[in-house]
């Protein structure tokens, strides 16, 4: 992994080592996917200040996320499908966090399971939970990421409904996969990629798979996912989650002020502006054009993070410069993961920090915590 030196080097090796519909569904958006270009596109947008003759010495990246201390600020992004991208993926994810030193987000549609990351991880990880219509499902995870000893919960609300994914429709993709005659010669081009998998016994959704009546195997979980997520779901939701729950409650999924203000006004502890990496809604803003104006509407009530575009550590500056508290990386690190496992993700994970520690400099800051718009150059945000 030492010749991998940015993140578009992790993808390109991914994109290599991956089949082509599980590779697909991490690096694509919905309709034309122009919200998921712009996401990153907007970044290069904003330029920095450098400045000269300042004290380098003594950096820090340290700081903290929903209360929680982290080496920098980064977390990992709740993906599904993440133990596709490779053998036990949300496993060596977490791990490689851990060992970092930042929060790892598992899925609730992962393949590995809420116990499985708890039994290879001694670090507290967060749980990322989708509001289905089966609420006796929803009361058991809450519980069962208790046990887990979670140290806060991520509730997503933009996937109500499915974005309409053109790469995921051509390929098949559902729960489970379609292993069509064109799938299945792509994966047996990608022979590391069988080996693992045929070395693991985890190739279903962990947190679904033997906990809900009917549900025993892959086959009968497809008619049970394609009902399950409520198109009814609202803020009374929300608050009926904080009061089961009682930890700390993220929101994902924000991109309007006056929706901030909804959460600010049921107590949750952050949010995230998130267009789901431009996945649902084709034709909504990029995550960070959108973070000034929530930041400006509830950031003084509520910590403000955000995700969606990030690929590098001068992207992580510049969110936290237009407000963010911390960031989330959710491709990136699915880069690393299908380039290299575990040391894909830890070199994903260095990578940021190095261009974060350096951005920083340059902007002539030491404290990650000192960062603010003034390393960014007026007029381009």
């Amino acid at each position: 992994m030492r010749s991998m030196h940015c993140i578009e080097d992790l993808r390109k090796l991914a994109e290599r080592r991956v089949p082509r519909m599980f590779y697909d569904y991490a690096d694509s958006g919905s309709w034309t996917e122009s919200t998921y270009r712009a996401n990153s596109d907007d970044f290069g947008k904003i330029k920095l200040r450098q400045r000269v003759a300042v004290d380098m010495t003594n950096r820090t990246l340290a700081t903290t996320m929903a209360g929680q201390r982290v080496a920098m600020p980064v977390a990992i992004a709740p993906t599904g499908l993440t133990g596709m991208q490779h053998a036990d993926g949300e496993i060596l994810a977490a791990r490689a966090a851990e060992a970092f030193g930042i929060p790892f987000t598992l899925s609730t549609l992962s393949i590995c399971s809420i116990e499985d990351i708890a039994a290879h991880t001694s670090a507290p990880f967060w749980m990322q939970l989708y509001v289905m219509k089966d609420r006796a499902f929803i009361e058991r995870l809450i519980e069962r990421a208790r046990a887990a000893k979670c140290s806060a919960l991520v509730l997503t609300l933009d996937l109500q409904i499915l974005g309409q994914r053109h790469k995921d429709l051509r390929n098949g993709l559902s729960a489970p996969p379609k292993l069509t005659i064109k799938n299945i010669a792509n994966m047996m081009t990608k022979p590391r990629w069988c080996m693992g998998m045929l070395g693991t016994r985890r190739r279903g959704f962990g947190n679904v798979i033997g906990h809900v009546s009917g549900v025993d195997d892959m086959g009968s979980l497809s008619a049970w996912t394609a009902q399950q997520f409520d198109p009814a779901l609202s803020w009374s939701d929300v608050e009926w989650i904080k009061r089961r729950w009682g930890g700390k409650l993220i929101l994902k999924g924000i991109m309007d002020a006056e929706d901030a203000k909804l959460a600010a006004q049921c107590g949750v502890d952050a949010l995230i502006v998130s267009n789901h990496g431009g996945r649902q809604l084709d034709g909504a803003p990029s995550s960070i054009s959108a973070l000034p104006g929530i930041v400006e509407a509830v950031g003084k009530e509520l910590e403000i993070h955000m995700d969606g575009g990030i690929r590098s550590g001068q992207d992580v500056i510049k969110a936290l410069a237009l407000g963010a508290r911390g960031v989330y990386i959710g491709r990136p690190f699915l880069y690393g993961l299908g380039a290299g496992g575990q040391a894909g993700v830890a070199r994903c994970l260095e990578i940021i920090r190095n261009e974060l520690d350096i951005t920083m400099a340059f902007c002539g800051h030491r404290d990650i915590r000192d960062v603010g718009r003034d390393i960014l150059l007026p007029g381009t945000f």
